[in-house]
């Protein structure tokens, strides 16, 4: 049977909706399969579809197992029959029959439709989800499809999203047909699609619209630190400058205000105010509250907010209209603000001056703190991978040292039983470490120093991952360990064996019975001089 025609729609509907070929294939082959199951009255039939998309055929085949007593001939087939229609079939296995699609009745045809285009929906669904998922808090440009009591439905391509009266600008007036720009608030999984939510009213929205229209934002230069927004009345935006030579707040503004204008258009008329960030709560808290001016920023009596000292004519501008400017002052500082004046501290007595220079000179003391532990976790951390590659590089000596020990023992033990004497091999093997310095004027070549090379070269040379630690070193100028033991006030002394330290000590107690066997007494004498006298 040619599906050429059906296999043509099935590819525009790919095209058009955005769904993988796979996906499509894997709709009808399973539409076709349930189709044959109902139009044969059997619904548990092993069925395989093939589908040749070259041609525009489809095949489909009935998958019988191979067994010894068959007692489901639509489902089973005797081993001996399965022999015959294949050689070397084993029992368990499929023998495939291929069955007619011409002869399907209406309702099976109508199942199939049904199938496919369920299939298709559902993919549909699950494609527009993760497409919108992913553009979770991004903006983006749709065009308004109806305008509702309640909502309004905004077309974004692929899906219809909606945005609740409560993501609505106050006052903004919506016409169909018209383009706005949203931020994607909210993407749900249902079971009658995938629901996207929008909105006009979320901050996000400022920042992004920012970042299209400033550059420098868009780069990294100038970063968005915090931002509080009303929508339709005024929004704070607080702002740092990650290069010096570039001016945060300038940028966001743009030449003329073009940028910022640009902005406010969109936002139909909505006020922004720019300001600098500072990571002191009390800077940022004046720069929040701004116009306003503030005489001093004091924390709290319970430490949990802070209070605001103004003029008692800087109040109402401090507060804003209906509370508007401290409330959002709240909302970008995440601190909670108490606005008192200065005439009513001075009769209560507070000496606001010295409470804030004792709260600055507190969150002075615990940035420094912050800086110190910061640092010291740096430098220990430095530290520790320099003592590591240290410690790593002393086992790799170690075990080099070790191993030419075990070969050159091993060589002396060989030499020993021809012609070196008991004796001379007890005296070498007093220490270790001494013959090891003094391998060099052996006669006989060790293991390792074939393994190496030219035996000429000096023990000092080290070998080739030294010198690439060396460079590595050079290159990165970083202090290591062994440089700094150069500087220490002790000499480091080599360490001897018990056996080594026995052997000291008895030479040093035969010097001390030997050392007055040439002394004279010259009392023998006294006899001497006495005669002549």
């Amino acid at each position: 049977m040619n599906y050429k025609v059906l296999l043509n729609a099935l590819g525009q509907i790919e095209d058009d909706r955005k769904i993988s070929k796979e996906v499509v294939m894997n709709a009808l082959k399973e539409a076709l399969i349930k189709a044959y199951r109902k139009n044969v009255e059997i619904p548990d039939i092993a069925l395989r579809v093939e589908i040749n998309e070259d041609n525009g055929h489809i095949n489909m085949f009935q998958q019988y197992t191979v067994v010894n007593e068959v007692e489901d001939d639509e489902l089973e087939i005797s081993f001996e029959d399965a022999k015959e229609l294949k050689e070397g079939i084993e029992l368990g296995e499929y023998i495939e029959k291929p069955v007619s699609l011409n002869n399907l009745s209406r309702a099976s045809a109508t199942l199939a439709r049904n199938v496919m285009k369920q299939k298709i929906r559902e993919a549909e669904k699950l494609a527009v989800y993760e497409e919108y998922a992913d553009l979770l808090d991004e903006m983006v440009l749709g065009i308004v499809e109806s305008v509702e009591e309640k909502f309004v439905l905004v077309n974004l391509g692929r899906t219809i999203a909606m945005m609740p009266s409560s993501a609505r600008i106050p006052n903004e007036r919506y016409t169909e047909g018209q383009k706005i720009r949203v931020i994607i608030t909210e993407v749900k999984k249902e079971t009658k699609g995938s629901q996207v939510v929008v909105s006009r009213t979320d901050a996000k929205l400022v920042k992004r619209l920012f970042e299209k229209e400033v550059p420098e934002i868009f780069q990294g230069i100038v970063e968005i630190k915090a931002i509080a927004r009303e929508a339709g009345e005024r929004t704070k935006m607080a702002v740092y400058s990650h290069n010096p030579d570039v001016d945060a707040i300038g940028a966001c503004i743009g030449p003329k205000g073009t940028r910022v204008q640009e902005i406010i258009e969109e936002l139909k008329g909505e006020k922004i105010d720019i300001f600098e960030w500072s990571d002191n709560v009390s800077d940022l808290v004046r720069n929040a509250l701004a116009p306003a001016e503030v005489v001093a920023v004091i924390p709290s009596e319970n430490s949990k907010g802070l209070i605001v000292v103004v003029n008692k004519d800087q109040l109402s501008l401090a507060i804003g209209k209906k509370g508007k400017n401290a409330r959002l002052a709240v909302k970008l500082t995440e601190k909670k603000i108490d606005i008192k004046t200065k005439e009513d501290l001075d009769e209560q007595g507070v000496d606001y001056i010295a409470l804030q220079n004792e709260y600055l000179r507190k969150i002075e003391e615990e940035k420094l703190i912050k800086q110190a532990k910061q640092l010291k976790e740096e430098v220990a951390l430095e530290v520790a991978e320099e003592f590591e590659e240290e410690i790593i590089e002393e086992v790799i000596e170690e075990a080099i040292e070790e191993n030419m020990l075990t070969e050159e023992i091993s060589e002396v033990e060989e030499v020993k039983e021809d012609s070196i004497k008991p004796e001379v091999v007890k005296e070498e093997n007093v220490s270790k470490k001494k013959k090891l310095l003094e391998s060099k004027a052996t006669e006989y070549v060790s293991v390792f120093e074939k393994l190496v090379g030219d035996t000429s070269k000096p023990k000092t040379e080290k070998p080739d991952y030294k010198n690439k630690k060396k460079k590595k070193e050079e290159d990165e100028h970083k202090p290591r360990l062994k440089d700094l033991k150069k500087d220490l006030d002790y000499e480091i002394k080599p360490l001897y064996s018990e056996e080594e330290l026995e052997e000291i000590r008895r030479q040093e107690e035969e010097e001390e019975l030997t050392q007055y066997d040439d002394y004279m007494d010259y009392e023998d004498y006294d006899e001497y001089y006495d005669d002549e006298d």
